[in-house]
């Protein structure tokens, strides 16, 4: 089964989900803001599935990148341990399926894992 880590209130996260929405695809949602869907576990199997390092899944324009990261020189476990604290800092949607991952932006990227 498809998992999509998902934020209703992102635009593109919508349109990631409406995407495996609109394919028919088996999925299970999970709110990751709110069910504080990741642990260092979670997010280290995340990362290895998507074959990213945690720098490379930030969001940039986030007041929080911004203030505590950009600039700070700081290494992946320290970066992993704030993307914890601060789950908006990751980019979404995040798309699992079986091994593999991918970022849903743009939505179509899914085709990759499917």
């Amino acid at each position: 089964m498809i998992q999509v880590y998902h934020n209703p209130r992102c635009r593109k996260s919508r349109a990631g989900l409406q995407y495996i929405q609109d394919k028919g695809l088996e999925h299970e949602v999970i709110l990751y803001l709110k069910d504080q869907a990741f642990d260092e576990a979670a997010l280290r199997d995340i990362l290895k599935k998507l074959d990213m390092k945690a720098s490379e899944l930030l969001r940039t324009q986030e007041d929080i990148f911004k203030k505590e990261i950009k600039g700070k020189g700081l290494s992946e476990n320290e970066i992993i341990r704030k993307m914890i604290e601060n789950p908006r800092i990751i980019s979404r949607p995040i798309v699992v399926h079986g091994e593999k991952a991918v970022v849903a932006d743009p939505a179509e990227n899914t085709e990759k894992i499917i």
